[in-house]
């Protein structure tokens, strides 16, 4: 038998006792629905009609007293209609006679009401106004009030009942809940019993694949599960006892094998030069290479945390700052640059260190550990650092004739030395303004090499958030209104300051807000707004422009990068001047944007003096 019949059958008790719980409320409902229509049926009926009987008598009494007193035209015209509803509810009532002397009541109202209108219509036929209210009070009212008591006879007779009934439906609902409950606790026992003695019989086999499976877990490769049958579960047993048989074998035959691959990943870890470190998702270390111990000491075990306690500041917030990029989903982290490298001590002299980490997964596609890989960048540093003098040569020597250059322009614009023809005055506007565009190209070479040599001095005082931002605006606020764009500005609620050197922030607000009035096309809105936080202030200048791509978005702060496909439309320094300023501060800067939905750039800065990244 199929292990699915046996479930089924098993349940079949606990269905059997719902069934018959079911029948004995489906029962139980109807004979308490059966006394409440018979109370709806014989009295509230009657009930219902006596009271509209009533208020028919009330509102031709008021028609006789409007007649009495002269408006007798207004009188008839309520007399007349509640007088057929007297008429058509006693008829009711005739036919619908449930209670002992209901008879007899309703012969008395019906006789009275036979008297009322026999002396209704003679009160009619009276023209004179004193005759008619002394027939009024003298004859037609007591006789209203005789034939209202007999309906309320007949009406308090069917409230009784009512009352009655109730009661009795009150008392027989308790019987039916009573046998209720005492049903549906035998129906619940009887089933859960049945149902747990099959159950049990059926699943027993399941525990002795449960032992089996704890043996195998603790090593033991040769017990085998024991379970006759020819269902599900004993189908299971058999290839289970299959599986443990070729795990048997394997292990047997490979673990050779598998030791020997980890030796040899091991020994290719080890013969890299460059120190790599390997840890968990939650920062333990799980392996290091010779290089990483020789270079860091026997400090690289337990968790990361603990092994960066040991190492230089400056060493373990370039490791620290890795790992976690890894970590936050956005794949491997590589530099772009050398102004990430940390400059450590050795005993062969000084070496510069770039630290990248790199994201391992498993089979699932899901992050499994970080491998993080310490490049030695010494040669190139010193590479670079010869470049950036060539470049800050260069560019110094080239400051000189370009001034005399622009002033000779200066010159001839001004047609100082001479008239010229409209023709050579727009050549030599396009000179001034290629004049103007090669010094901006020196002054920000200039500028980042200063900062990248650590030349950059920084004089930092406690700064005013408001007059800040509101100073930037009013710097860009023309050039903005010229594009036809929107500038607009949040300020924090409170007198927020930070502790920074206002003339270079002056400069990144300047190349963020000149960046985005480049990339936001008329119409657009441009916002800076400040956010206090609890060390730092968040500035964010937010744009409506054409976005940038993903793909993009990490390097936008390297030196001389702009989107592809973009027209070219200034150095692509400004961005690696501002990150270097602001990491200079000890601050962090990085966009967030969309294709076609802008951009919004935003950087920190701390609230007290704090020491920088770098």
């Amino acid at each position: 038998m199929h292990l699915k019949t046996k479930l089924l059958l098993a349940q079949v008790p606990l269905a059997l006792a719902l069934l018959m719980l079911g029948v004995i409320a489906i029962t139980t409902i109807g004979q308490l629905g059966a006394h409440s229509e018979k109370i709806l049926k014989d009295n509230y009926r009657t009930v219902l009609a006596t009271q509209r009987m009533k208020e028919a008598m009330e509102r031709m009494d008021s028609a006789a007293l409007f007649i009495a007193l002269g408006q007798r035209e207004a009188g008839q015209k309520l007399a007349l209609p509640n007088r057929k509803l007297f008429e058509a509810e006693l008829e009711v009532q005739k036919n619908n006679i449930t209670e002992p002397g209901e008879q007899e009541a309703t012969a008395v109202l019906s006789a009275r009401w036979q008297d009322y209108t026999a002396h209704y219509d003679r009160f009619l036929q009276e023209n004179r106004g004193e005759a008619l209210k002394k027939f009024f009070f003298s004859d037609l009212y007591p006789r209203f009030l005789a034939v209202k008591e007999g309906a309320e006879v007949i009406l308090a007779m069917n409230q009784d009942a009512m009352v009655r009934k109730s009661d009795e439906v009150r008392r027989f609902s308790r019987r039916l809940e009573t046998w209720i409950i005492l049903a549906a606790v035998l129906a619940a026992l009887v089933g859960i019993l049945a149902s747990v003695a099959l159950t049990t019989r059926i699943i027993r086999p399941l525990s002795v694949l449960t032992q089996t499976a704890r043996r195998i877990k603790e090593g033991d490769l040769e017990v085998r599960a024991r379970v006759e049958g020819s269902d599900e579960i004993a189908l299971l047993a058999r290839e289970f006892n299959t599986m443990t048989d070729s795990l048997d074998r394997y292990r047997k035959s490979s673990l050779g094998e598998l030791l020997q691959a980890q030796y040899a990943s091991q020994a290719a870890i080890d013969s890299l030069p460059e120190p790599v470190i390997s840890t968990d998702l939650e920062g333990k270390i799980i392996n290091v290479n010779r290089a990483a111990l020789a270079l860091l000491g026997p400090a690289l075990s337990g968790s990361l945390s603990d092994a960066m306690k040991t190492l230089e500041a400056a060493l373990a917030a370039a490791i620290e700052k890795a790992w976690k990029y890894v970590m936050a989903g956005k794949g491997a982290y590589l530099p772009l640059d050398l102004d990430g490298a940390v400059k450590i001590g050795a005993p062969e002299g000084e070496r510069y260190l770039l630290a990248q980490a790199s994201p391992v997964y498993d089979e699932m596609g899901s992050l499994a550990s970080v491998s993080i890989v310490l490049r030695d960048v010494t040669l190139l540093s010193k590479l670079d650092d010869m470049s950036k003098n060539l470049v800050a040569t260069f560019a110094h020597e080239f400051r000189t004739p370009l001034t005399s250059l622009q002033l000779a322009v200066h010159i001839l614009l001004e047609q100082l030395a001479g008239t010229m023809t409209e023709k050579q005055l727009d050549l030599i506007y396009a000179a001034r303004e290629d004049c103007e565009r090669l010094r901006n190209l020196i002054d920000d070479i200039l500028s980042i090499v200063r900062v990248q040599s650590g030349k950059l001095e920084l004089r930092r005082v406690s700064v005013q958030v408001a007059p800040l931002i509101e100073n930037a605006i009013g710097q860009h606020r023309l050039l903005a209104e010229e594009r036809g764009l929107k500038l607009s500005h949040i300020l924090p609620p409170f007198g927020e300051e930070v502790f920074a050197d206002p003339e270079r922030l002056e400069l990144v607000f300047a190349n963020l807000i000149t960046n985005a009035i480049r990339h936001t096309q008329a119409g657009g809105a441009i916002e800076i707004r400040a956010v206090p936080e609890e060390e730092f202030v968040r500035f964010e200048v937010k744009d409506t422009g054409e976005g940038i791509p993903q793909e993009y978005q990490a390097q936008v702060f390297g030196k001389y990068f702009q989107v592809p496909g973009n027209i070219r439309k200034g150095t692509g320094l400004g961005l690696a001047i501002a990150k270097n300023i602001i990491e200079a501060h000890g601050g962090e800067i990085d966009v967030e944007s969309k294709p076609g939905q802008g951009s919004t750039f935003w950087f920190t800065i701390p609230k007290t003096e704090r020491k920088s990244h770098g």
